[in-house]
C-alpha cells in the first residue's frame, strides 16, 4: 500500500515475515505505485534481497545533534524566551533519562511515554511541568517524522489535572489597575490591554513601526514574534493613540 506523509509518497507491504517501508521521494500517487510494484518483483525475482534498514540515531543524539541546533536557530532572533523556558528545559530532562534517551528512535513507543512520565513525577513535578516536557518530546518526534528518520510517531497522552493558569482581565481589574499605575508602566499597559500584544511583542516595539495616516486611529506592525503569524499590524483604540503620543520618548512626527 502507498500512503502520504506532507507532500511525499510512501510505501509499506510484508515480504517473508519482514515489513519492507520505503519512501519513494515523489509526490505522484502513480509513480509511487510504480516504485512498489517495481521492488515488489525485484524481491519475487530474487535480483535483490530484504533493503538494508538504516540505523536511526538514540534521541538524544538526534537531540544533541539535530533538534538542539534547529531550536537555538528557528527562536534565536525571534522569540528566544520560547528555548530559554521550554525547549532548554525539556530538551535536558528527556536526555537525562536513560531508558528513554539511549533508545533508538524508531523503538520508542507509547510505553515509554508513559514510563518517562512516571519517572518525572516521581521527581515530585507539578502536572504542568511533566506535561510540558511530554510536549517537547512529542515536537522532537515529530521532526523525527518530518525529516523523513521516522515513518510514524507512536501516540502520546498527557497527564490529566494540569492547572490552567489562564484567565481574562475582568473591566474593573483594569480600570483599578490603571488608577493606580505611574508612568511609564500606565502607558505600556494601556497597549498591551488595547491590542492583545504579548509583553515580548510590545517591548520590541519601535517608532518606525507606528504609523499615523493608516485606519481610523493608526496602527503599529509587529515586526517579530513566534510564528509568521505573530507579524501583523494592528489598529490602533483612541487611547493607545494618546498615550503614544504623550510619551515623552516620542522621535517621531505625524
Amino acid at each position: 500500500m502507498i500512503y502520504k506523509r506532507v507532500k511525499t509518497y510512501w510505501y509499506k507491504f510484508m515480504w517473508q515475515g519482514k515489513l519492507v517501508r520505503e519512501s519513494t521521494k515523489q509526490g505522484n500517487d502513480k509513480v509511487a505505485r510504480q516504485m512498489e510494484s517495481a521492488h515488489r518483483t525485484s524481491l519475487a525475482k530474487g535480483e535483490v534481497g530484504i533493503r538494508e534498514k538504516k540505523v536511526a540515531p538514540t534521541l538524544r543524539e538526534f537531540i544533541n545533534e539535530r533538534v538542539d541546533p534547529w531550536a537555538k536557530a528557528t527562536f534565536e532572533t525571534n522569540s528566544p524566551g520560547t528555548y530559554v523556558r521550554w525547549y532548554r528545559p525539556g530538551f535536558r530532562a528527556i536526555c537525562a533519562y536513560g531508558p528513554l534517551a539511549s533508545r533508538h528512535l524508531d523503538e520508542i513507543t507509547g510505553e515509554h511515554f508513559a514510563d518517562f512520565a512516571v519517572h518525572r513525577q516521581t521527581q515530585k513535578l507539578a502536572v504542568s511541568t511533566v506535561n510540558s516536557n511530554l510536549r517537547v518530546l512529542r515536537r522532537v518526534l515529530g521532526l523525527a517524522v518530518d525529516w523523513h528518520l521516522l515513518a510514524t510517531m507512536p501516540k502520546m497522552k498527557l497527564l490529566r489535572g494540569e492547572r490552567i493558569r489562564d484567565r481574562v482581565v475582568s473591566l474593573e481589574e483594569e480600570e483599578k489597575y490603571l488608577e493606580v499605575a505611574q508612568e511609564p508602566l500606565a502607558s505600556i499597559v494601556t497597549v498591551l490591554f488595547d491590542t492583545g500584544l504579548r509583553a515580548d511583542e510590545c517591548f520590541r516595539l519601535r517608532w518606525e513601526a507606528i504609523s499615523w495616516l493608516n485606519g481610523q486611529h493608526g496602527t503599529l506592525a509587529v515586526t517579530h514574534g513566534k510564528s509568521a503569524a505573530a507579524r501583523r499590524v494592528l489598529p490602533m483604540t483612541p487611547r493607545v493613540r494618546a498615550a503614544l503620543e504623550d510619551d515623552p520618548t516620542r522621535r517621531c512626527e505625524r
